[in-house]
């Protein structure tokens, strides 16, 4: 029988309701019983893109998840290829998971995680592949409130201490954003001094990846966007910064 794409990517229906969400007559039902219609169709542009994870995002902080494209058919869908229409560059922290914070399901986003998001070329070449081989339209640099990363880096470069093991490398590259937001003086670290690092730091980060020697063609050829973003802990929602 063949599959019905009245939802993006498949019904939520496998032998019962998933995780608070059903197909009802075409429309996903979230937990408050309120239709979410998704798109019939996989987003062609960053600008749908961005849009489908804002509202998944939406759904994920008021409440009222769907949980899409997470059941038995996705999963047998996708088992002979994988088309996700965007790149997830986020931090490792367990509170910040990107398939649930923008309420997507298997197949949808690649997700790129590092410790305050940040990048080296072989985490480089893992978002490349995202615009290059699978035609992803949009890549999302995250970062988030209160990151634990971006914390211990800046108490590190106060004190002049170093991080054992190869934390260090977490350390050195957000040593410029340390200097941006301090004037590269010792200072005291706060919450103030944190979150201004982390959005100094998800801004940089944005423009290194546009300016990517596979990824600025497609951005000036308008079929790609690279977006960065910041999640708050406290209400679930992303903002855009860049």
């Amino acid at each position: 029988m063949k599959r019905r794409r009245v939802l993006y990517g498949g019904a939520v229906l496998a032998g019962g309701l998933l995780a608070g969400a059903g197909f009802v007559g075409g429309v996903a039902v979230g937990s408050s019983d309120r239709p979410e219609l998704l798109p019939e169709r996989a987003p062609r542009t960053p600008e749908e893109a961005w849009r489908l994870l804002m509202a998944g995002n939406e759904r994920w902080a008021s409440g009222r998840s769907i949980h899409p494209n997470q059941d038995v058919a996705r999963r047998l869908e996708v088992a002979g290829g994988q088309a996700p229409y965007a790149v997830v560059v986020s931090c490792i922290d367990s509170r910040v998971p990107p398939e649930m914070v923008f309420d997507a399901g298997v197949g949808d986003v690649l997700a790129v995680r590092t410790a305050a998001h940040t990048v080296d070329p072989l985490v480089t070449a893992a978002i490349e592949y995202g615009p290059e081989d699978l035609r992803a339209s949009l890549v999302v640099v995250l970062g988030h409130q209160r990151c634990g990363a971006v914390t211990a880096a800046a108490q590190a470069l106060s004190k002049g201490d170093r991080l054992p093991g190869g934390m260090q490398h977490i350390v050195t590259a957000l040593r410029p954003a340390y200097a941006r937001m301090t004037g590269r003086g010792r200072v005291i670290v706060d919450p103030l001094l944190v979150e201004s690092m982390v959005r100094d730091h998800t801004v940089n980060v944005t423009r290194q990846l546009a300016r990517d020697p596979l990824l600025a063609p497609r951005i000036r050829g308008g079929g790609l966007r690279v977006v960065g973003a910041y999640y708050s802990l406290e209400t679930g929602r992303i903002s855009r910064l860049l």
